[in-house]
């Protein structure tokens, strides 16, 4: 990449490769007319996500209204991606929830999670960025 155009479009082919290499983003959601943001560890599934969930906020807020967004990023010191997608988050059923098994969905938490919640997205956008930070390459004695 050059520094002519530090922005680079990734295609949905990449944009998945990305989130099947990271475990780790943010969920948001509508709750109580508010919107929510909160960490989640999930796993990819095909062509949709999942994450284990106990009851609460999140739980609630994907029954009330299914309208998600999600974001994973990563950064280091040259570069950065981030993939956003937007969708629909269901419960899935006793007889569907077997799926997280085939996944590697690992809790980070030792928490009981036995709700799993699948992501379906309707659109999914990713850029990779590359980063000048001049004040990093500064020499200050």
């Amino acid at each position: 990449m050059s520094n002519e155009n530090p922005v680079t479009v990734l295609s949905d082919e990449e944009c998945w490769d990305f989130l099947r290499s990271q475990e780790f983003g943010r969920l948001a959601f509508h709750l109580a007319e508010q919107v929510h943001i909160t960490p989640i560890n999930y796993a990819v599934d095909d062509d949709t996500l999942l994450f284990r969930t106990a009851e609460g906020s999140k739980l609630l807020a994907v029954v009330m209204n299914p309208d998600i967004a999600f974001e994973v990023d990563l950064y280091d010191d040259e570069s950065a991606v981030s993939v956003i997608l937007r969708g629909s988050a269901r419960l899935l059923e006793e007889d569907e929830a077997h799926r997280s098994e085939n996944v590697p969905l690992r809790p980070w938490v030792p928490t009981l999670k036995y709700n799993v919640v699948e992501i379906r997205p309707t659109e999914i956008s990713g850029r990779r960025f590359e980063l000048a930070k001049p004040w990093t390459h500064l020499n200050v004695d």
